[in-house]
């Protein structure tokens, strides 16, 4: 096991009308917020619009609202709001949607604190110093980013789309009940994403990480059964709280101290979602299994494990790539219960220009991605080929 240092300020609070709770949470930080949300009609038809802005009214708290933001949000909304903050001197912001509208709050906040450019961040031409505090009403249980400074903001000029660590909502609201009218096809993306966090920080080569193991195959067979059970059998305020628990906890990062994280299948499907509007489930369920097949052979032993532990597997102790093999097979067979796709050619994508995506996710050769193992972009290729 490494050496870390784990600490988490965000404070969570989660259960049945918590969002009630939004204008005591704010108060003793500020008197004016930028209030970046879902589109209006969104958070009527959910139900809670009216109640969020009475909480605001009651505790005299100004708000300049901001929506627009679309799935694999852009750089562009970031400016917008940033420029707001520096105009109009706001001293926090509240974020109300998922993980699109939530990333693009993170981004803003450390925008308004800054002279350059938002990308510039990401571009490691200025370091991240400092954000605007931000506290979270999640409308949308799959990201975790309501319990981290990750963010993922596509730029508009030239789709590229990339993720950095920046601040952590200073409190995050999570009611299960705002989730009640999630469309399956959501719900199926979401139970893909969260299942994806823990799967990137399983692959380690990090040795004497047990607890974290179990940890992480309980996250993932908490939302296997759950999840499943949302989307087959709908709405259920217990089965929805254990996925959102569940989303929140395999992204705040308590499940991979003392371990090296993976994160390839992530930074690779970002460049199908960038470039072609893939949901990011989706690039995930086309993603994860090719990548799967190409690194198979690294450590048979962890690959083999995971499969028995998550998937209950029979183990072949003769031959492990029998039983990756039939793994791999569980997985998809998984995602396609919900309805996912697990093939590019099962999405809208035609002629997906695979050169372009790998030069694209190694910045034209001078990075690598993954850690489980390393990937240059002739590596990245060939996943791009075995996902078709």
């Amino acid at each position: 096991m490494n050496n870390f240092v784990f600490h988490n300020p965000t404070k969570i609070i989660f259960g049945k009308d918590t969002h009630l709770e939004v204008g005591k949470e704010i108060k003793p930080y500020a008197d004016k917020i930028l209030f970046v949300r879902l589109a209006k009609a969104s958070m009527e038809r959910i139900g809670i619009y009216d109640s969020i802005i009475k909480s605001l009214d009651e505790h005299g708290i100004a708000y300049i609202e901001l929506d627009g933001i679309q799935p694999n949000p852009r750089l562009s909304k970031v400016r917008e709001g940033a420029e707001i903050c520096k105009r109009e001197n706001i001293p926090f912001i509240l974020a109300v949607g998922g993980g699109s509208v939530v990333d693009t709050a993170k981004a803003i906040a450390a925008a308004a604190c800054m002279d350059n450019d938002y990308w510039d961040i990401v571009e490691g031409k200025v370091k991240h110093e400092k954000s605007i505090p931000l506290g979270t009403i999640i409308t949308y249980p799959a990201t975790g980013t309501e319990m981290n400074g990750s963010c993922v903001i596509t730029r508009d000029e030239d789709l590229s789309k990339r993720g950095f660590i920046l601040s952590n909502p200073t409190f995050s609201i999570l009611n299960p009940e705002i989730a009640k009218s999630l469309p399956k096809n959501r719900i199926a993306q979401g139970v893909v994403d969260i299942f994806a966090h823990a799967v990137e920080r399983y692959f380690t080569n990090v040795s004497s990480v047990d607890l974290t193991d179990r940890m992480l195959e309980g996250a993932m067979k908490t939302v296997i059964r759950f999840g499943s059970k949302w989307y087959h059998d709908g709405y259920d305020y217990d089965t929805v709280a254990q996925v959102m628990w569940t989303a929140t906890i395999a992204h705040n990062f308590s499940l991979c101290v003392g371990r090296v994280n993976d994160f390839a299948s992530h930074q690779i499907g970002h460049e199908l979602s960038g470039e072609y509007d893939l949901s990011h489930g989706e690039s995930l369920s086309v993603i994860m299994p090719s990548w799967m097949r190409y690194v198979r052979h690294h450590d048979p032993a962890r690959m083999a494990q995971f499969f028995v532990n998550t998937f209950h597997i029979e183990n072949n102790f003769f031959d492990p790539q029998d039983t990756i093999t039939r793994g791999i097979q569980a997985m998809e067979a998984f995602f396609q219960s919900l309805d996912m796709p697990i093939r590019i050619s099962e999405t809208d994508i035609v002629n997906c220009d695979i050169p372009k995506l790998a030069n694209r996710a190694t910045q034209s050769g001078k990075i690598t991605r993954g850690n489980f193992v390393v990937l240059k972009t002739e590596d990245i290729i060939k996943i791009y080929e075995g996902a078709l």
